[in-house]
C-alpha cells in the first residue's frame, strides 16, 4: 500500500487499463449501431469515463464526436437519457426476456434475469428524458 491507504499500482498500468476499456467500449458501441440487440449509449458513456481516466486526448476526441458528443454531455450534465432510448432499451430487455422463456430457461434463470433487468429498466426509466 502507498501512504494514502490504497494498492499501488505503477500511474503506467492504470492509464494503460483505463485507455484499453475505453478502446474496448468505444468498439462495443460501434458494434451496437449495427445490432440492435447491444446497447450503444451505454457503451459510449462507459468510454467517455475510462478515456477521461486514461486518455484525455481520446476523451476529447469522444465529446467532440457530432454523435457520442451530445450523448456524453446531456449524460453529464442532467444525468438524462432520451425517450427513444429508453423505450429501445425497454423493449430490448423485454425481447432478451422473452428468448430466454421461449428457449426453455429454467426458472432460476427466469427469476434471476428477470429482477436484473426490471432493476435495470427501473432505473433508467427514473433518469430524466431529453
Amino acid at each position: 500500500m502507498n501512504g494514502n491507504g490504497t494498492l499501488f499500482m505503477p500511474e503506467f498500468f492504470g492509464k494503460t487499463g483505463f485507455r484499453i476499456l475505453a478502446y474496448i467500449s468505444v468498439g462495443l458501441a460501434a458494434v451496437g449501431v449495427f445490432l440492435p440487440l447491444l446497447p450503444t449509449t451505454p457503451f459510449v458513456l462507459l468510454a467517455a469515463f475510462f478515456a477521461s481516466k486514461g486518455s484525455p486526448a481520446f476523451a476529447a476526441w469522444l465529446e467532440g464526436h457530432p454523435r457520442f458528443g451530445p450523448a456524453i454531455e446531456r449524460w453529464r450534465d442532467n444525468r438524462s437519457v432520451p425517450v427513444r432510448a429508453k423505450v429501445m432499451a425497454c423493449t430490448m430487455m423485454a425481447i432478451s426476456w422473452g428468448i430466454l422463456f421461449v428457449m426453455g430457461a429454467s426458472g432460476m434463470v427466469l427469476a434471476v434475469a428477470g429482477v436484473c433487468l426490471c432493476g435495470s429498466a427501473g432505473y433508467l426509466l427514473t433518469r430524466p428524458s431529453y
